[in-house]
């Protein structure tokens, strides 16, 4: 199984269960993903942002 991507775009992808998976990014500001794994597979993502006042 094949998946394509567009390499001219910043992302963040998890493959899970043969699917291609995009995380999301954060809405706007400086942010930070993290990505927890359980048994081999990643179980849930963590979406935190800053905005400048």
């Amino acid at each position: 199984m094949k998946a394509e991507i567009d390499l001219m775009k910043n992302a963040t992808y998890i493959v899970k269960d043969g699917q291609l998976v995009k995380v999301d990014d954060p809405p706007k500001g400086y942010g930070s993903q993290t990505i927890v794994w359980q048994d081999g597979k990643p179980k849930y993502v963590d979406i935190k942002y800053t905005s400048k006042c």
